[in-house]
């Protein structure tokens, strides 16, 4: 049995992970699912922290798109993480960003539907989150999703990270190959760098909800590793 943490990426909460929570427990874990304030990295990875110590014993953290930077941040240099898991996420080095990591590669079609205000707060474009975000979702259930989602600040995905945990400890990744908001290409780049167990997803960018016992898998090995 692990304790692990979930984190969810942008424009969502907790409740993304709620079809992998049930297959975590059928393996014997113990889950936390953070809700991150998503008002800027330094607050996200706080949440996570705080999250983190809820537990008394070692913790294994998995994170979606953006709450990948989160969890590097949030592992680091924290005795009592063991292991991580990203999924379709980013793996920031140290004073990168989510647009520096985006820049070597072409843009995903989905980010059309990103939209930034002139207030700092971003969301996504409801009559595309499907398309965009989660196609291998049915229709009405991505419609809910981008009925509930809550906003970001665009300041979240311009601060450049710390060190990136995942040079110290287990690091597995899934990459979601019918992504159309983070590059395939860019996350079997940062899956290669960071030395990631990498498996592929036939998946959206919502593989969360689309393959919930595949992403189970991913973090009940992983979180083995660092056993």
């Amino acid at each position: 049995m692990a304790e692990i943490v979930l984190v969810h990426g942008a424009w969502s909460d907790g409740s993304a992970w709620l079809e992998v929570i049930p297959a975590l427990h059928r393996q014997g874990h113990r889950v936390r699912a953070a809700h991150l304030p998503m008002t800027s990295l330094a607050d996200d990875i706080a949440e996570v922290r705080r999250e983190i110590a809820t537990f008394a014993g070692p913790v294994t953290l998995a994170g979606h798109s953006y709450g990948g930077s989160v969890i590097s941040g949030a592992a680091k240099g924290n005795p009592q993480v063991n292991a991580l898991a990203y999924f379709a996420a980013y793996v920031p080095d140290e004073g990168e960003t989510v647009g520096s990591l985006n820049a070597p590669f072409p843009d995903a079609p989905g980010r059309a539907a990103m939209v930034f205000r002139e207030d700092g707060w971003s969301s996504l474009d409801p009559n595309r989150f499907h398309d965009a975000f989660a196609a291998d979702v049915a229709p009405e259930r991505a419609a809910a999703l981008a009925a509930v989602q809550r906003r970001a600040r665009a300041a979240c995905f311009a601060t450049p990270a710390g060190p990136g945990a995942w040079r110290d400890l287990p690091t597995a990744y899934a990459v979601s190959t019918e992504d159309r908001i983070l590059h395939p290409d860019l996350q079997r780049w940062l899956a290669e760098r960071a030395g990631a167990d990498c498996v592929e997803l036939a998946a959206s960018h919502y593989s969360l909800l689309s393959q919930p016992e595949a992403v189970a898998t991913v973090i009940d090995k992983v979180s083995a590793r660092g056993a």
